[in-house]
């Protein structure tokens, strides 16, 4: 019976763990922006403008870019100038995590791509510590 009580006790335990790993997800999952309100965003930028383009840009390609990229896309010169005018451009929106993500250096991406492939899911590997504990315990 003893030895029972222990089994319970390490498994309330890792149900709490569990209960409060997903609370963190869960509020972590609320300060996403969602999908909707990413476009809308964009929405706001103003037509014509480097920025502007560089989303449509983005958008199109559906993946993140290099500001080399946007440029050339942009149909500009790739020089140490206009890189650094988009660049710039960018990188105060992406501070902000507002429509563009910088996920590497000179590199640009959208909150969107983010958005899409985010999960409800926990990881995978979630709850292996208690399988292991279970069979530890048989």
């Amino acid at each position: 019976m003893e030895k029972k009580r222990e089994e319970i006790a390490i498994l309330e335990k890792q149900i709490g763990e569990a209960k409060s790993y997903l609370l963190a997800l869960q509020d972590a999952l609320k300060m996403m922006p969602k999908a909707g309100e990413a476009e809308s965003a964009a929405q706001s930028l103003r037509p014509g403008t480097d920025v502007s383009k560089a989303y449509e840009i983005l958008k199109a390609s559906g993946k993140q870019l290099h500001v080399n990229e946007i440029v050339k896309r942009m149909g500009k010169e790739v020089s140490k100038e206009n890189r650094i005018s988009v660049s710039g451009s960018l990188s105060g929106y992406a501070r902000r995590n507002y429509i563009f993500t910088r996920p590497a250096p000179n590199t640009f991406g959208l909150v969107e791509f983010e958005s899409n492939n985010k999960s409800e899911e926990p990881p995978e590997d979630f709850g292996a510590a208690a399988e292991q504990v279970a069979e530890k315990l048989d």
